[in-house]
């Protein structure tokens, strides 16, 4: 149907957009595990429309699954990338629904909410799963972990790098190792990791790697990326119990038609993450925005604790430059909305706590977030101790 507007209308709109493009400055900092803050740039590269059947709009995308492929390992031969629509949880269900054969039989290592999901993936895709599971501030136990794994009907194995319930950083390496001598297909949930921690996955040992366009490499959300070995993605034919997140289709459409998606793909989001790759390179790659992210998580942590705030993890847990979580202080007057409102009002957006029966927040590293980001926060966190708890925090 056509609507007509009078002049009067029209002129209401066009005032409007003034609003809108100030809108668009970002009016506080996202201290999240993703979505996080992005450079103005990244954002400037959604500005313009993509047709998903023009040459220069696939060839985009795979130059993106090549720049992946090389940032994820030393042998690049040998892997291939597969971006998916959608957020990484529907990247790791593609995996979980596509990779595991009808007889097939997963084992899940779980310490957190996301290990708990791929549970829940599994067993709604009728799956059979072993589940492992330890407390969300427990490393997982390598010898149980081997001793599991002499069940000779077990086909696959996952387990989340960056658990961001905590920050805990999982032994993928040592986890891999045991994984491989049992002759097991090893799948790894690096959603939050990838781009930000040094690996790689040809001596990792991985066979499936997932990530999302969100996290570390610093693009928005919209889709998820599968890296694989060529030869286990191949093996996927026929396996897929989806359609839409039929991981091998997806990967041969790709292949076959010089970077076509099968279904409408997120052309805003591909632009957007391709520019973020281009940042990342400049930056110096995976190695020096670890660094950054490191640098940020030891003054984070150095300051909170100076602060009076404990940290959930214990020393002989890993602690990821990705996200740290910190128990609730002590003082009665304390209410994390307060907390959460006065940072927001402040510039600084951080996340609640997700570990059960502990009253705690998280408060994320990574993003276009740099050292005087974290130390204007801690000054925002002393002046709200001081202010609402009338005292400087002890733990």
């Amino acid at each position: 149907m056509y609507i007509e507007m009078n002049a009067k209308e029209m002129s209401n709109i066009m005032n409007m957009q003034p609003q809108l493009d100030m809108d668009l400055e970002n009016k506080y900092l996202l201290l999240t595990p993703g979505p996080l803050s992005t450079s103005a740039t990244v954002r400037r590269a959604m500005q313009k429309d993509w047709c998903t059947w023009d040459q220069e709009y696939n060839s985009l995308v795979q130059d993106i699954r090549s720049r992946l492929v090389n940032l994820a390992t030393s042998q690049p031969e040998k892997y291939t990338a597969v971006l998916m629509q959608g957020n990484g949880s529907f990247a790791v269900e593609s995996v979980l629904g596509s990779a595991i054969p009808r007889d097939g039989k997963i084992l899940i290592i779980n310490n957190g909410a996301y290990g708990a999901r791929m549970v829940q993936m599994a067993r709604c895709l009728n799956i059979e799963v072993v589940e492992l599971n330890y407390l969300e501030t427990q490393t997982p136990d390598l010898q149980e972990i081997e001793r599991v794994l002499e069940d000779k009907t077990i086909s696959h194995v996952a387990c989340v790098h960056c658990e961001t319930t905590t920050g805990i950083l999982n032994p993928i390496q040592d986890i891999g190792r045991l994984v491989k001598a049992a002759g097991k297909i090893w799948i790894v949930d690096a959603m939050s990791s990838f781009g930000g921690v040094p690996m790689d996955m040809a001596e990792l040992e991985i066979d499936f790697l997932i990530s999302s366009a969100n996290k570390c490499i610093q693009g928005v959300p919209g889709f998820g990326f599968i890296l694989a070995k060529r030869d286990c993605l191949e093996a996927c034919k026929g396996l897929a119990r989806s359609v839409s997140l039929d991981l091998y289709d997806q990967w041969n459409t790709m292949e076959q038609h010089n970077g076509k998606w099968r279904f409408t793909s997120p052309t805003h989001v591909v632009r957007a993450f391709y520019q973020a790759l281009l940042e990342l390179e400049t930056e110096g790659g995976v190695a020096a925005r670890y660094q950054r992210y490191l640098q940020n998580q030891q003054t984070l942590s150095k300051g909170m604790q100076q602060l009076g705030f404990e940290l959930v993890l214990g020393e002989e847990c890993s602690q990821s430059p990705i996200i740290t979580t910190f128990l609730y202080p002590t003082a009665e007057k304390f209410s994390f909305q307060s907390f959460y409102e006065t940072l927001k009002k402040s510039g600084y957006i951080i996340y609640p706590g997700k570990v059960t029966d502990l009253n705690c927040f998280r408060i994320g590293n990574i993003g276009e977030v740099y050292i005087q980001d974290i130390e204007g926060l801690l000054a925002a966190i002393a002046s709200y101790c001081e202010n609402h708890l009338n005292q400087a925090v002890t733990a």
